[in-house]
């Protein structure tokens, strides 16, 4: 968003005035993340969550090239070439570590980045391309970490495999053969081994380029805040550097004290025991999970269990998928004009019952395939397409929601007289 008080970038030094001229990156990062890019002024740290997730995809591509370098795309040596990587490569532990528990770190900075975007209703006009684009990065990464899941090639990556590309042949007609074309063949194997390696080290590339579109978008409308509210003045605003830059390095840390408490004292906690055995076709596992970040999605694909003009299998796999494509519809479901749920009491209640009912999907995705929990996730399915497909579009019908601040200022000192009192003191001095 091109804001007439921005501060705009004029280089002094020669080299950087060449630069400019030729080639003008610095102008570009300067317009995009520093001085020159104003921000709402009141943005909390549940805004951090975007630069955390743009760390997390750095440090997860810089982390898996480097195990590439090391890792065998062979059925027959993949296992054994991880316990190279952890054993033989000089520091390979900590580079395995760091990129397994970064995926977990990624999905989960993800799902608060998705949840504060539910809550302050990011995706409203103007703003619905930077929602779409994000739902579009969310499915990469969903795709991009299955694949991943499958590289190691113990238990849990055969079984997941099998289970997951299984679910394609309930597609009537066309499911069986596109079963057989993403695996290279009727079973998980070296076909299918080497298929997922390849696809698992282009879509983070993918996942990239997106992500800048995501931000060029961004930059079109400008970065929304918790009044909902949108900028209409200078005392509004306030440079991203130094301002955000701070605050955003401040999340970041906090950020790194968690995953290095995990990276370095429970490296295996989030991984599945079944997954440091060897992959045996002939040995079926217990009890089949994916990794947590699918679980409520797994659990969901679980809550049909009986056939209604279509095979039960068939309604769990369209429920699984709808239920991430209902966010792309979001814009137009909430027909609320009021952004922020901090002003709709009505929605805000509603929200955390999703909250919750997330959270329940969350737990019953890892807990077994059997009464009471395939019952529970029934009940807990419902809710979930409910709260999108008919709580939502109705609640602005009739709710009655709190008063807005006149503007950004003003929500912050109360209002915009003294806000301006302010800003002529501060220029005086």
């Amino acid at each position: 968003m091109s804001f007439p008080w921005a501060k705009q970038y004029e280089p002094t030094n020669p080299v950087m005035k060449f630069m400019d001229e030729k080639l003008p990156l610095p102008r570009l990062v300067y317009n995009a993340v520093g001085a020159g890019y104003p921000v709402p002024r009141n943005l909390s740290y549940m805004w951090n969550f975007g630069v955390l997730a743009g760390f997390c995809l750095v440090l997860q591509i810089v982390t898996g090239v480097v195990l590439a370098m090391h890792y065998a795309a062979n059925s027959g040596v993949a296992f054994d070439s991880i316990e190279h990587i952890m054993r033989d490569v000089n520091w390979g532990w900590a580079i395995r570590y760091a990129h397994a528990n970064g995926a977990s770190a990624f999905f989960a900075v993800i799902y608060l980045h998705i949840f504060r975007g539910f809550y302050y209703s990011s995706y409203k006009a103007p703003r619905e391309m930077i929602w779409l684009l994000g739902v579009v990065i969310y499915l990469l990464m969903m795709a991009t970490g299955f694949m991943g899941y499958v590289l190691p090639w113990g238990q849990m990556s055969f079984w997941g495999a099998k289970v997951i590309t299984g679910l394609f042949g309930a597609i009537p007609v066309v499911g069986e053969p596109l079963q057989v074309w993403l695996l290279g063949g009727y079973a998980p194997d070296n076909a299918a081994l080497n298929r997922f390696f390849s696809l698992h080290f282009m879509l983070p590339f993918v996942i990239a380029g997106v992500v800048i579109l995501h931000i060029w978008a961004l930059h079109i409308p400008g970065s929304s805040n918790p009044t909902g509210v949108e900028v209409k003045s200078e005392s509004d605003t306030v440079p991203f550097h130094p301002y955000y830059t701070a605050k955003d390095g401040f999340g970041l840390g906090v950020f790194l004290l968690i995953y290095c408490a995990f990276l370095f004292f429970m490296p295996n906690a989030l991984g599945h025991p079944d997954n440091y055995i060897p992959a045996n076709p002939l040995s079926t596992p217990a009890h089949i999970v994916p990794e947590w970040y699918y679980w409520p999605f797994y659990a969901i694909l679980r809550a049909f269990t009986f056939d209604f003009i279509l095979p039960a299998k068939l309604w769990g796999v369209l429920a699984m998928f709808a239920a991430i494509l209902v966010w792309f519809f979001l814009p137009w479901l909430d027909k609320s004009p009021v952004r922020s749920g901090n002003y709709r009491p009505l929605f805000r209640k509603f929200f955390w019952v999703l909250v919750a009912d997330m959270a329940l999907l969350f737990y019953l995705g890892g807990a077994p395939a059997e009464e009471p929990y395939v019952m529970i996730s029934q009940i807990a399915t419902a809710y979930y397409f409910l709260h999108f497909l008919v709580i939502l579009p109705l609640l602005s019908s009739f709710e009655r929601p709190d008063p807005l601040p006149f503007s950004i200022t003003e929500a912050v000192l109360g209002s915009d007289d003294k806000a301006a009192l302010k800003d002529g003191a501060g220029s005086a001095a």
